[in-house]
């Protein structure tokens, strides 16, 4: 049987919801893995809305439910139904919904909230002992919800142009945590905490190695599990 993995999104579009390609490409490595996956949301309503085609805000109201069911193919839960003990690994997916939606990163840097159906996913899966994936922004959720973890989102210096949100390293060291170095086809694993990072879309990359590395954190994570 295979492991069973809940996968948690925040909308649907990197601006102001999920990224899009990084959620695709969990899904395709968890498939291959042969793990069973379960997709849920936040039944709340988005921090802002954004024309994908203008990159401006939109003056109308959208709800990250609904919006993240378009990526479910409608086949989706409210996050507030997760039950830890289902499941036997979490994985977050990247994109500017979870740095609005899933908490006030976007807003607030480091002093953020975590919406608390995020908070407590986290905190049951850790304290089952079972693994947390997390990918692009999503990493910043383990930083404030686990002070003293490992994760990565690239590399602390915007080196060659390819990580222009290095200084995103520095507000996880100054939460407590650890931040280490990682390339875009690669992932960190915190032995301890049993937290898996990869940088996705922080580092600006071909889609193939961004690909490449969301599949060696959803190996870790089903190693993990």
């Amino acid at each position: 049987m295979g492991k069973r993995v809940a996968l948690v999104l925040a909308g649907c579009g990197v601006f102001d919801g999920s990224e899009i390609h990084e959620a695709s490409a969990a899904l395709v490595h968890l498939s291959r893995g042969g793990a069973e996956v379960k997709i849920f949301a936040p039944n709340i309503e988005q921090r802002d809305v954004v024309n994908h085609l203008k990159g401006s805000p939109a003056e109308e109201k959208r709800n990250v439910l609904v919006e993240s069911a378009r990526l479910a193919r409608g086949n989706i839960q409210d996050l507030a139904e997760l039950k830890a003990s289902e499941f036997d690994a979490v994985i977050f997916p990247g994109g500017f919904g979870v740095a609005k939606n899933l908490c006030s990163w976007a807003v607030d840097g480091k002093n953020c909230t975590v919406n608390e159906h995020v908070s407590s996913t986290l905190q049951a899966f850790h304290s089952a002992k079972k693994p947390i994936g997390l990918c692009c922004i999503s990493p910043v959720l383990a930083a404030k919800v686990f002070p003293g973890c490992e994760v990565t989102v690239g590399q602390d210096k915007n080196v060659d142009g390819r990580f222009p949100d290095a200084e995103t390293a520095s507000a996880i060291a100054e939460l407590g945590c650890k931040h280490i170095c990682k390339n875009v086809n690669e992932s960190h694993v915190d032995k301890t905490n049993k937290i898996v990072t990869t940088c996705a879309f922080m580092c600006k990359a071909p889609l193939h190695e961004i690909f490449d590395g969301i599949g060696t954190m959803v190996q870790e994570v089903l190693k993990l599990a």
